[in-house]
């Protein structure tokens, strides 16, 4: 009875043994050098629950380069930032010349005041002129150039003050650097254990490469801030003179040349996006307000409720009072168009590339251009080829509401559960079965959500498309703008707010 009590407690304690020394040669594998001490302090950290303070010598001296030879690079970047600081301040306490400029300005009012001293000295032996006015600007003159030397006096008396504090701000980040050191080799240890092919050890290609980059930010940057004049060239970038001309002629050529190639390409697309708009217009400008206000309302009360139907009313009936009815029916249509195209183009595509990732790793640069680019710039191409008015303006609005609902139908489409798919193929559901039964109704508010930030992002362009000739409440607050209107403006901005709110709470309704 005691023997098998005893090997009961041994067993515990000889697995415990037991993985231990798995996790030992893992840290011996991963560490390869001095792996007892990081055996010992991955052992204290890994089993607190707390901070464990943990001091690395080696990290604290070599700084930067000690992580990045052990690959941790994220740290790496944030302590040469800190420490190209410190170096700055440590460079202008020993090298730089603080109160040069101030002895400089000093020279110069020391040349004007010999010159002043001199017409003094003429004006007194020859009795003539304003020896009293001379005289007190010969004396305002030696004021100045005493307060010069004073100040100058006084900022070289900060250097061993910047000294002291670069100094201290270097030794605390060395001290912050031997602390950490320990906690991240340990974390991005844990993460090595799942991916080996991530760095381990100590790499003397990546300490050299850390120590290029210690050496090339530290001496650049002491260099730069504490001889700025014999480092001028740091300053600005050597571009060549003239490349950047040549290369916008370029640009304009080719736009010129595209224009007249493809003219009749791009009068198509014109003539087609016309006929759309001219539809819609006819449709909320044409009919009677009456008719209008009692479809919105009664769409407004189908997808959304009572609610979203009175404040429809109310919305419409604030365009109507102020006047801006029949601008805000032309935006509306242009609105309306705009996303009639992005969305029958957007859904499709995004569902190409959810179907298609190839398809999808082409079209996400495209559609981070288009998200990124500044919207003014859109305007210039989109003249270049189509010129003015509401066409233009319709297709500048389509290059920057598309992406939202191209990616939201990716995304919508990704998140799709597996095993339901799965399910749903192996009861013998087609392709067209299994994305129009089964993929777009569990995407379906997700690509909604598209839906909503695409028409969103039109309503956005609404001012902007004002500059190319596009009619409607842009163009009310882009002439605000121009004659500081400010009454004007902000009913002109409350009439786009109310188009976009009663928009908003149609599409998203539950119902």
């Amino acid at each position: 009875m005691n023997s098998t009590l005893q090997h009961t407690e041994t067993a515990p304690q000889d697995e415990k043994n037991t993985y231990q020394q798995s996790v030992d040669q893992l840290v011996d594998q991963y560490c390869v050098q001095n792996s007892s001490y990081y055996q010992q302090a991955f052992a204290r950290i890994s089993g607190a629950n707390r901070f464990i303070l943990s001091f690395n010598l080696m990290a604290a001296l070599l700084g930067p380069i000690w992580f990045a030879a052990r690959g941790l690079w994220n740290w790496f970047l944030v302590f040469v930032l800190l420490e190209a600081f410190a170096c700055i301040q440590i460079s202008l306490g020993l090298f730089s010349d603080l109160g040069a400029e101030s002895k400089q300005r000093a020279e110069r009012i020391t040349a004007t005041l010999e010159q002043r001293r001199e017409q003094l000295a003429s004006a007194i032996e020859s009795g003539t002129g304003n020896v009293e006015g001379l005289t007190r600007i010969v004396n305002s003159l030696e004021n100045a150039v005493q307060q010069a030397l004073q100040q100058a006096q006084a900022l070289e008396t900060e250097r061993m003050s910047l000294l002291i504090f670069g100094l201290v701000v270097m030794t605390a980040i060395k001290l912050i650097q031997g602390f950490i050191a320990n906690q991240a080799l340990e974390k991005h240890f844990t993460l090595w254990r799942s991916d080996r092919y991530m760095a381990h050890g100590i790499s003397v290609l990546r300490g050299v490469t850390g120590l290029g980059i210690v050496a090339i930010v530290y001496g650049l940057a002491s260099a730069q801030f504490s001889f700025p004049t014999s480092w001028s060239g740091l300053q600005t970038f050597p571009a060549p003179e003239g490349f950047r001309i040549g290369v916008s002629d370029s640009l304009k050529s080719w736009f010129d040349y595209a224009t007249v190639a493809g003219s009749g390409f791009f009068n198509n697309i014109t003539d087609s996006v016309r006929v759309l708009l001219d539809g819609l217009e006819t449709l909320f400008v044409g009919t009677p307000w009456p008719v209008v206000i009692l479809f919105i309302a009664l769409l407004a009360w189908q997808c959304a409720g009572p609610r979203v139907a009175i404040f429809a009313i109310a919305g419409l009936m604030y365009l109507g009072l102020l006047g801006f009815w029949d601008k805000a029916m032309a935006t509306v249509s242009l609105l309306g168009a705009a996303a009639c195209v992005s969305i029958s183009l957007g859904i499709p595509m995004g569902i190409l590339c959810a179907r298609k990732p190839r398809v999808y790793t082409f079209i996400r640069p495209v559609l981070d251009f288009m998200q990124t680019m500044p919207s003014f710039v859109y305007l210039i191409p989109i003249i270049a080829f189509f010129g003015t008015g509401k066409p233009a303006a319709i297709l500048a609005t389509l290059v920057f509401g598309s992406p939202p609902v191209i990616r939201l139908t990716v995304l919508g489409l990704q998140g799709v559960p597996e095993h339901v798919r799965e399910a749903a193929i192996s009861f013998g559901a087609s392709p067209a079965y299994l994305l129009f039964k089964v993929d777009l109704p569990l995407a379906a508010k997700t690509i909604m959500t598209g839906v909503n930030q695409t028409i969103m992002m039109s309503l956005a362009m609404v001012v902007i498309a004002s500059l190319i000739g596009a009619k409607g409440l842009g163009e009310d607050v882009l002439e605000a703008l121009q004659y500081a209107s400010t009454g004007e403006g902000i009913l002109a901005g409350f009439a786009i707010l109310i188009c976009s709110m009663i928009l908003d709470r149609i599409i998203q309704g539950k119902r």
